[in-house]
């Protein structure tokens, strides 16, 4: 038997394998299966034909939609069984047909998703990713393994991103696009290969940023991605000129932190 809380509503059809353990006001639907090594927390909502499988814990008042595969082994040739581990937070929306994997040993063992994201129907989490809070994932937008996705990023349908690459925080992917290279925080990329297409202005008065911190901003990425002089002398200048600014300081940390990695970087008009 299942370790079980009290106050469940589970179809007399699901499956609940032994071992799972799921809490309080859990609703499993019509044919859903729950493996033996996953913990439900309280009030999830997992609803007709999902797959809950692997080492996966999914977090408080998460809602899961039909057809949805969670925790199945990571699509990754040098996966050999390992006990590696799917983590996703609390109230989550995962919908119709959206797969997430666990790690692999070559990455840490751990695919984390933070709280109050979105992924859209056709989503897809790969190993060893990193996802954090109230991420928006639209339909059919996919992260390669090794990604990691700040906080308040939003992809757009169809979007791919490529193994190891870094969306910033509060940055935005233009729907059908590739990212081969890094995404600054409240960068706005788009295009069939991404290109930095500004910031994402919209989405920074939709959170209450100040005209101040906007500003900054503007006057960060103009002078980053000026003609003169290299990046790292660019980020350099920005980082004594906006110190104070913490915003600012997030996209110079985020580029010193992986200096040896490409960013998208602004359309050339000789391309």
């Amino acid at each position: 038997m299942s370790s079980a809380a009290p106050s469940q509503n589970i179809h007399s059809s699901a499956i609940i394998e032994s071992g799972a353990i799921l809490g309080a006001d859990v609703q499993v639907g019509a044919f859903s299966v729950i493996g033996p090594d996953v913990v439900l927390g309280d009030g999830v909502k997992i609803h007709p034909h999902v797959v809950v499988s692997g080492r996966t814990e999914i977090g408080d008042a998460t809602e899961i939609y039909p057809f949805a595969s969670i925790g199945s082994q990571p699509q990754d040739l040098k996966y050999h069984g390992e006990p590696s581990r799917l983590v996703v937070g609390a109230r989550n929306v995962i919908r119709e047909h959206v797969t997430m994997n666990p790690g692999t040993e070559g990455g840490g063992m751990l695919t984390s998703v933070g709280d109050g994201c979105l992924f859209m129907v056709g989503a897809h989490v790969a190993h060893d990713c990193h996802v954090g809070d109230n991420v928006i994932l639209a339909n059919n937008a996919t992260l390669a393994g090794h990604v990691t996705v700040g906080s308040f990023a939003i992809l757009g349908g169809l979007s791919a991103v490529i193994q190891f690459a870094r969306v910033g925080a509060h940055a935005i992917v233009g729907g059908m696009t590739g990212v081969e290279h890094d995404v600054i925080p409240y960068g706005s990329v788009k295009g069939d290969r991404a290109r930095l297409a500004g910031l994402n202005i919209i989405g920074m008065r939709r959170r209450s940023f100040t005209r101040e911190q906007i500003d900054g901003l503007r006057r960060a990425y103009k002078a980053m991605f000026a003609s003169e002089g290299t990046l790292q002398e660019r980020v350099d200048a920005v980082a004594e000129a906006e110190g104070d600014q913490a915003a600012v300081m997030e996209i110079v940390n985020f580029i010193r932190e992986e200096p040896s990695r490409a960013i998208c970087q602004p359309r050339d008009d000789t391309d």
